[in-house]
């Protein structure tokens, strides 16, 4: 009976528009199903954030069973939409051959899709690849650049390895 409720209720709040923020709600209550629910519903309206959400959920099994194929066509769709988050979330999917073949090439060019709108941590992976030779010739001139601008954006491993950089005379 308790179920019958339950889903009948949920099936009021999605007839109704569920909104984004009620997704959250739900998710930090532990109420994943409902979330889950409420984003598809969204997603499927093509808001490229709750794809990309969507598809974090799917990458790191949160309220989800952990399903890299299923993230991998949710950052998919959002990237297409050029959604940063989603373009870095894939690099890294096929930086580290998470649920897809590893592929450094593949990877190089979702963080500089990413990196190109300024998310920093594209452009600290993008440094990382260069100072280590993963996939582009290895180049740590043109990683110090990329650190460079990830410590603009931010992020603090960037300034770090800048610094690092500078200080061997890159």
């Amino acid at each position: 009976m308790k179920k019958i409720i339950f889903i009948l209720g949920l099936l009021i709040t999605i007839s109704f528009g569920a909104t984004l923020e009620e997704a959250k709600i739900a998710y930090a209550k532990g109420d994943y199903q409902t979330a889950l629910t409420i984003l598809e519903d969204l997603a499927l309206k093509n808001d490229a954030s709750v794809q990309n959400d969507l598809g974090v959920m799917y990458d790191t099994g949160k309220g989800v069973k952990q399903d890299y194929f299923k993230a991998k066509e949710w950052y998919e769709k959002s990237a297409a939409q050029g959604n940063a988050s989603a373009q870095y979330n894939l690099g890294v999917l096929y930086d580290y051959g998470y649920g897809v073949k590893q592929d450094y090439f593949k990877a190089k060019e979702w963080y500089e899709k990413s990196a190109a709108q300024g998310y920093a941590s594209a452009q600290y992976n993008l440094g990382i690849m260069y100072a280590n030779g993963y996939g582009p010739k290895q180049d740590k001139r043109v990683a110090k650049q990329w650190f460079g601008k990830a410590c603009d954006g931010g992020n603090q491993n960037g300034c770090y390895n800048y610094k690092i950089l500078n200080q061997q005379g890159y």
